[in-house]
């Protein structure tokens, strides 16, 4: 429902001059941007009114009261950021309800963060004293808490003369001067509760109905805008934790040159790729992929990658060594978990590969004379095995070659079945034009072209992936 049809459907009767409380609050530092409507309230009965007049006023302040609405949607659609949001919500609603202070606290009801709290008119040692309150006596608590009847907005239009509520509420009420609250939850049907807006009033006051009306259809729009926003904001933080989990630079090695691409999905996935040197001019390579997407994914991408590492510098030479601590490692701290990998040891001066993978996809070598999947041992995933017995295999590239190794996430985004896709990979790999051929960093540009729909699309598809290319000079 947009804003206007929402105004239309309770349009309202009629602003008061003052607050509807026994003493009008004294609104201190407000300065709306946007001018608040005023509107004519009906004559008292008995008293003349022109023909027309009292519908005229209605309508010049329903009017009014849409075109605030509107500019102040407006201005909040112009925000890019969370925090420039949160800030212009806060405003706009004291603006809208006759505040002078308030709070805001965001805090998504599915757990995913982020959290912020921020104030207007507040300093933080004041925010501070507000938090000291326990949460089940205020209303934005009770509302933050998913307790029973915290549906829709409360008033709280006399806190110092109620004496039914919380003490404590009441003395930092007292200590911060102010005298009464209105409290706005900030939901959406497919995201549930967001966070909540509370504004504080200097003396016993509460907003009129056309306010209530009026700041109830912000709040609306409000948090379906914050909810674009975290989306954005939880897929940059997740993006840039799982950049601070792969290499910041690939190795330098004689006899090799590698390269890496890495294609997130929309909600992060737990594909991953790794190289590290080992003694004698040796090197470690890996690439994996750990079960479902977001943070969790992404901490198992982390602690797989991590796992995998102390292990290769403990026995690198032995793949299948380094997948069995890998496999104790994952059984012992997360035994309902599943994952993939794949560890080669690289030898660059003899040219030589040991590789042993567990449920991962075959290596792919390309060059002038060949493209083909090297032939591997056949092992279950990660956290399935009983034991292992598939052993390690031996693989001699030659001179110019390159060895892909990727995620099975290459595959699924292709759309296509697994055979089709290995095919469409075979495919790729060995149109590589010779011009590319000796850059291990284009061979994968130009792969990853042709097999994925989207390309490089960083946007496309619902699965990570992650490809390593190693050139043997």
């Amino acid at each position: 429902m947009g804003v206007c049809d929402a105004i239309r459907r309770n349009a309202p009767v009629g602003k008061p001059t003052a607050m509807s409380a026994p003493h009008p609050p004294k609104v201190a530092g407000i300065d709306s941007m946007v001018p608040v409507s005023t509107q004519t309230a009906a004559p008292p009965e008995g008293a003349s009114a022109a023909p027309g007049a009292f519908i005229q006023d209605r309508l010049a302040g329903w009017v009014s009261d849409l075109t605030t609405l509107h500019e102040l949607t407006e201005r909040l659609a112009g925000t890019g950021t969370l925090d420039s949001a949160l800030h212009e919500i806060l405003s706009a609603g004291a603006a809208l309800v006759g505040a002078g202070r308030g709070l805001l606290v965001l805090e998504p009801s599915d757990g995913g963060g982020p959290s912020r709290t921020i104030g207007l008119g507040l300093a933080h040692a004041e925010l501070g004293h507000i938090e000291t309150v326990p949460r089940g006596a205020t209303a934005y608590g009770r509302f933050l808490e998913g307790l029973p009847d915290t549906d829709g907005p409360l008033a709280s239009p006399d806190i110092l003369g109620d004496t039914g509520l919380d003490p404590r509420w009441r003395e930092v009420a007292a200590r911060l001067g102010y005298a009464a609250s209105y409290t706005q939850p900030l939901t959406t049907v497919a995201a549930g509760r967001l966070g909540v807006l509370v504004w504080l009033y200097d003396e016993p006051a509460e907003p009129p109905e056309n306010r209530r009306h009026l700041v109830g259809v912000y709040a609306r729009y409000a948090a379906e805008h914050l909810t674009r926003l975290l989306e954005l904001e939880r897929t940059r933080a997740e993006a840039a934790i799982a950049e601070e989990f792969r290499p910041g630079r690939l190795p330098q090695v004689p006899g090799v040159r590698l390269a890496a691409r890495h294609l997130s999905a929309p909600e992060g996935g737990g594909d991953w790729y790794d190289a590290l040197t080992l003694p004698d001019d040796a090197l470690g390579l890996a690439v994996g992929s750990a079960g479902g997407s977001g943070p969790s994914a992404l901490a198992a991408m982390s602690r797989l990658r991590a796992g995998l590492r102390a292990y290769a510098v403990l026995e690198g030479e032995d793949p299948v060594a380094v997948l069995s601590d890998l496999e104790l490692l994952l059984r012992l701290t997360e035994p309902a978990a599943a994952a993939t990998a794949l560890y080669a040891y690289c030898e660059p001066d003899r040219r030589t590969v040991l590789f042993a993978g567990a449920g991962h996809t075959p290596p792919l070598v390309t060059g002038d004379r060949r493209t083909e999947f090297v032939e591997t041992t056949l092992s279950a995933p990660l956290g399935m095995l009983s034991c292992w017995e598939a052993p390690s295999v031996e693989f001699r590239p030659l001179p110019g070659e390159t060895v892909l190794f990727y995620t099975d996430g290459l595959l699924r985004r292709t759309g296509s079945t697994t055979d089709r896709a290995f095919a469409r990979l075979h495919s790729a790999a060995a149109g590589v034009p010779k011009v590319l051929r000796q850059d291990p960093g284009a061979v994968a540009d130009h792969v990853l072209r042709a097999v994925l729909p989207d390309g490089q699309d960083r946007s496309g598809g619902t699965e990570d992936v992650a490809l390593l290319a190693v050139r043997f000079g």
